[in-house]
This record gives C-alpha cells, sequence and structure tokens, in this order.
C-alpha cells in the first residue's frame, strides 16, 4: 500500500544521478555519533567516535561548495535521538516528480522518515508514503526509465516490489550485494548516461556481469571503498565531490574528463557514509 499526496506546486524532478542538481535537502551532523556498529568503516573508528566540532565545519564546507555551484540546500532540523541523520539520502528518494518515503531498515533510524515527511507537506511537495517493509534511499538509484534498487538488510524484496508497482512506465532493476556494505551507493554509483564506479567484491558474477552490460565500469580498489569512493555526488556539468584521499579515484575521474571537486569530509565519513549519503537530491534537471 502507498499514500500519495499531491502537492500545489511542483518542486521536485529527478531522473538520474548527474542531472544539474538544483535542490537537495541536508541536515547538520550537531548530534552525530557511532552509536550502533552498522559497517566495518564504523567499526574501525568506534573507539575515536566523532569529533563533532570538526563534522559539522567539513559539513558547512561541503554545503558551502554546493551553494557556490548554484545549488539550492535545504536543511532538516536535527535531533539530537538520530544519531545518523546527517545521512538523509536514505529517508528519502526522489524518482520523477514525486518524493518516495518509506520506514528505515533499522531501529536506531525509526522515526527520521516523520521528520522528512513533515518538512515536504510543510512545503507542499508531491509524496508518495511506502506502506509496509523497509526500503532506504542509499540503495535507489536513478538511470532515466531505469531504478537500480539494491537488495540489503535496509531494503527488502518486498518493497521493491511493490515500487515497482508505482512505478509501471519505469524498469526497476534488483541488485543483489554483500550486505556488510549496507547501501548500493557504497559499491556502486552512476556518473553518467554511459559510465559508473563499481567495488567489484560486493557482486556475485553474475550480477556484476548485469552491470558491466549496462556501463563502463571504473573499478574501485579494496583501500578507497573504505573511504567511500564509490560515495560521490555529481553536480551536474561532469562536475564531482569527491574526498581528497581517494587519489586513485579522482585520478580516474580526471582522465574522463571530469571535474572533481575535492571536499574533506573525512570526520563524517567516519559513521560509514560520503557525499552521497550526505544528500537527499529534489531537483535535478532532466536529461532524458
Amino acid at each position: 500500500m502507498a499514500t500519495v499526496i499531491k502537492g500545489e506546486y511542483k518542486l521536485v524532478n529527478c531522473d538520474s544521478e548527474y542531472g544539474t542538481l538544483k535542490k537537495v535537502i541536508v541536515c547538520e551532523p550537531r548530534y552525530m555519533k557511532i552509536d550502533e556498529i552498522i559497517n566495518e568503516t564504523q567499526r574501525h573508528f568506534a573507539k575515536d567516535n566523532i569529533n563533532m566540532k570538526r563534522a559539522m565545519k567539513q559539513h558547512q564546507d561541503f554545503v558551502k561548495m554546493m551553494a557556490n555551484h548554484g545549488v539550492d540546500v535545504y536543511k532538516l532540523p536535527p535531533m539530537e535521538k538520530f544519531p545518523e541523520q546527517v545521512f538523509t539520502r536514505d529517508i528519502g528518494f526522489t524518482i520523477g516528480e514525486t518524493v518516495f518515503v518509506s520506514r528505515m531498515g533499522s531501529n536506531i533510524r525509526d522515526g527520521e522518515e516523520k521528520i522528512l515527511r513533515n518538512w515536504l507537506l510543510e512545503h507542499q511537495v508531491n509524496l508518495s508514503l511506502i506502506e509496509g517493509d523497509r526500503i532506504e534511499g542509499g540503495d535507489v538509484i536513478v538511470h532515466g526509465h531505469k531504478v537500480y534498487i539494491g537488495v540489503s538488510g535496509r531494503t527488502s524484496e518486498e518493497t521493491i516490489q511493490q515500487l515497482q508497482s508505482q512505478l509501471p512506465d519505469m524498469e526497476v532493476i534488483a541488485v543483489p550485494f554483500d550486505p556488510i556494505y549496507l547501501h548500493l551507493d557504497c559499491v556502486f554509483n552512476i556518473l553518467s548516461d554511459k559510465e559508473a564506479l563499481v567495488y567489484p567484491h560486493a557482486f556475485e558474477e553474475n550480477d556484476f556481469k548485469l552491470l558491466a552490460s549496462h556501463f563502463e565500469l571504473i573499478e574501485v580498489n579494496k583501500d578507497e571503498q573504505f573511504t567511500m569512493g564509490t560515495n560521490v555526488l555529481s553536480i551536474g556539468n561532469k562536475k564531482v565531490l569527491s574526498l581528497p584521499c581517494n587519489k586513485d579515484v579522482n585520478n580516474a575521474l580526471r582522465e574522463r574528463g571530469y571535474e572533481v571537486l575535492e571536499v574533506d569530509i573525512s570526520e563524517i565519513i567516519k559513521s560509514g557514509g560520503s557525499f552521497r549519503c550526505c544528500s537527499m537530491p529534489l531537483y535535478r534537471e532532466s536529461v532524458y
């Protein structure tokens, strides 16, 4: 079941991961901390945890970079009971002219979706409330008339099938991967009509071949997957936000004609997410 609420004006649009980004939702990491180990990155940094002051400064730099490139940045109110609220990508996802909101896939994040839903209602945005099982936006990657959705510990096959019923004119492609990597965008990310970043070791052979049949794959090594090398954010016109430490990824992108905008959010990635995780696009210019 899904409840569809029509807004009074058109605010959202998303048919790709790389159309020019115009509107995005973020949330400051004001209460960010490693509270419940969700992946290997968090496990590695759990003892040191998060330097809040540094994380806030880095997030401000991230927001400033987007704003300097013409992106309107909207901020959800941070709440102390949600230590992972900075990762707004997972709370909802935009497909076409609708924002989809579902139940979060972990107890520690349960309730974040209500904050997003209230913001969308206040701003009269078209939204669809997916009722029932779970799906998180980090597993949802939009590509024209196709939507790639990771089958993970946070997104169920039942909900993928339900979403397909709501998108009759689109092809929904389920992509299984090793759930140790949490979300699909931690191991796969589309950069253009033909190119995508991938960490090949997260996939079974047949699933990797499926992705390779659709894209020219730029492979990310183990070290740079750990530092979220696949989790870049495209903002349009072949401009990509990426971490300075992921030198191999950045060099590979530059060799292919991308402008790499390096921003240090190394404190934030200690909690297991990077630029894509920290942004929920509301509006991208159409490329299809």
